[in-house]
């Protein structure tokens, strides 16, 4: 006789711990583990509800005091560049896009680390390996690529970001680039050619990670137009960013328990074993 388990995912939470976007303030995280044959399935269903993956974890925030971090997409058919980021797209001409599979090069490596040195060196990855790096790169159980951008006029790597390809959309993991390039505003330029890459797949959104409004480390976010932020369990236009202050109220975060009540989960098959 056969009988069958769903393969409902078990969620818990980080112990508290310094925020990295906003100061004075601690941050948590609700998570779940991301593998087996229906991880593709749940990484689309959870990044619809404000998740995001590192490796093989989807995560979200779940501050006790705090609910300022915002999920944030780009809606790809409806965007519309500004003038500054017309001039971003003109600046970076000379860029050949190259897609590849997630496998980590020393070549990316030497190029991250030049990055983090340059703008993140007090931060969370400062002391990253080249194991560890490869780690991030390779450790996927969904559909990634590695996107890099060469100039062509040099034949350097100047530019990296790793994607995962949504039922629904681009989710850009982790990007960075040359600080040498800083001027040419290569952060903004690897958003805008997602939306083309998106816009060409027919694929309707770009997932750009957390927005956090009062962090000037995630102000260029909301520069974007066509832009949806995840809040209140629905996604919504950002509007106008002043009505979206750092919500610190304690009761504005729900509890634990009722958090994962409220995540849908997409219809898994059920695993068969024997008795």
């Amino acid at each position: 006789m056969r009988h069958t388990l769903p393969l409902a995912p078990q969620f818990y939470v980080t112990a508290p711990q310094p925020c990295p976007y906003l100061a004075g303030r601690m941050e948590r995280k609700l998570f779940t583990s991301l593998q087996g044959e229906n991880a593709q399935q749940l990484n689309d269903g959870l990044s619809q509800q404000g998740f995001r993956r590192s490796q093989n974890v989807l995560y979200r925030p779940s501050c006790a005091d705090c609910a300022a971090c915002l999920s944030a997409r780009i809606i790809a058919a409806d965007f519309k560049p500004s003038k500054s980021q017309k001039r971003v797209l003109k600046k970076n001409t000379h860029l050949e896009r190259r897609v590849t599979s997630p496998w980590a090069t020393e070549e990316q490596y030497d190029l991250f680390r030049r990055y983090l040195d340059s703008r993140h060196a007090d931060g969370g990855m400062a002391d990253m390996d080249v194991f560890e790096f490869a780690a991030m790169i390779e450790e996927t159980p969904i559909r990634s690529r590695v996107i890099e951008y060469i100039d062509t006029t040099t034949k350097a790597l100047v530019a990296v970001c790793l994607t995962d390809v949504l039922q629904d959309g681009l989710s850009m993991v982790y990007s960075f680039f040359d600080p040498e390039y800083e001027s040419s505003s290569l952060g903004t330029f690897i958003i805008l050619d997602h939306v083309e890459i998106a816009r060409a797949g027919d694929l309707p959104y770009v997932y750009l990670g957390y927005w956090v409004p009062g962090s000037p480390k995630m102000d260029y976010k909301a520069k974007f137009s066509a832009l949806q932020i995840y809040k209140q369990n629905e996604w919504t236009p950002l509007g106008d960013i002043a009505h979206h202050e750092a919500e610190t109220h304690p009761l504005s975060t729900a509890p634990i328990a009722e958090q994962v009540a409220n995540i849908s989960l997409p219809d898994l098959p059920a695993h068969r074993i024997k008795p």
